[in-house]
């Protein structure tokens, strides 16, 4: 199947490295805003040809949307104009108004949202890496809008990876992936931020910090271009993690001023319940 691209990013990037690995794609085209991100793409392998975003889809058999979500907002009502019998899909973190951009299009039974819940604190061509999505989950959204043979495409190629699947309702996802990712981004940008506040000694960051450090902070080395559009799009979820989260470190600052440290004990304890759910 030719596989069109548009998005040679991370993921886009690596879907392809992985497409092109396992046999699911016979050819991969590349679109993207950027031809320096097209000529590394073509540098590296990662597509077989660069295309206008008319021919890309044109030539395809599926077409893949990888851009920022912001972006998929103007982008995939265009190219749903253009498909005939192409299956579309897009990878992005954020769902509700997405949906809600293509609701009513006469072409929207050959659209799949989806969102392969993996990736990496690094972004652009260079970033792409094989096995990134290995084993992952990814979440199939409002899969009764999709047409029958769009909907088993898409999960053909998901299972070729493989990945696992679960589908979800686009409300149900923007809430979940707020509480269990979005989150998790901002406690690390908040983290980074802190540590650069207090430790002026950038010297002293690098001699000591320790691998829990770096695990905690490493998703501060994200992308702006990609995190602020799926924290517009998803806002209010956001707010409502990042309530509750406030709420957390306000129950530990106010346990370390009374000293209650048999308190402070018992909320780690609580806190070591997430290692029976993730083991």
């Amino acid at each position: 199947m030719v596989v069109t691209i548009i998005g040679i990013g991370l993921i886009g990037g690596s879907l392809a490295i992985t497409l092109k690995e396992n046999g699911f794609a016979s050819r991969i085209i590349g679109v993207d805003a950027s031809q320096d991100n097209l000529d590394k793409a073509l540098r590296r392998r990662l597509i077989d040809a660069d295309m206008p975003l008319e021919e890309g889809v044109a030539a395809a058999g599926l077409v893949v949307a990888a851009t920022p979500v912001d972006v998929m907002l103007e982008l995939l009502p265009r190219v749903l104009d253009q498909v005939e019998r192409q299956v579309v899909i897009d990878v992005g973190s954020a769902k509700m108004r997405l949906m809600q951009a293509v609701k009513g299009h006469p072409k929207r039974g050959r659209y799949v949202a989806t969102h392969p819940m993996a990736g990496t604190e690094h972004s652009g061509p260079e970033a792409a890496i094989p096995k990134l999505f290995d084993h992952k989950c990814t979440v199939l959204v409002d899969v009764e809008d999709s047409d029958p043979d769009a909907l088993e495409v898409a999960e053909r190629m998901y299972a070729s990876i493989p990945m696992r699947r679960v589908c979800l309702d686009s409300r149900l996802h923007d809430e979940h992936t707020a509480y269990v990712s979005h989150i998790s981004h901002i406690s690390s940008f908040a983290l980074a931020l802190t540590v650069l506040a207090k430790e002026k000694d950038e010297s002293r960051i690098f001699e000591l910090a320790s691998g829990g450090f770096d695990s905690t902070v490493r998703l501060a080395k994200s992308s702006p271009d990609m995190w602020i559009p799926i924290f517009r799009q998803n806002r209010d979820n956001v707010l409502d993690v990042l309530d509750e989260h406030i709420n957390q470190l306000a129950r530990f600052r106010s346990l370390l001023i009374k000293q209650d440290f048999d308190a402070f004990y018992r909320l780690i304890q609580e806190a070591n319940q997430i290692r029976r759910i993730l083991s």
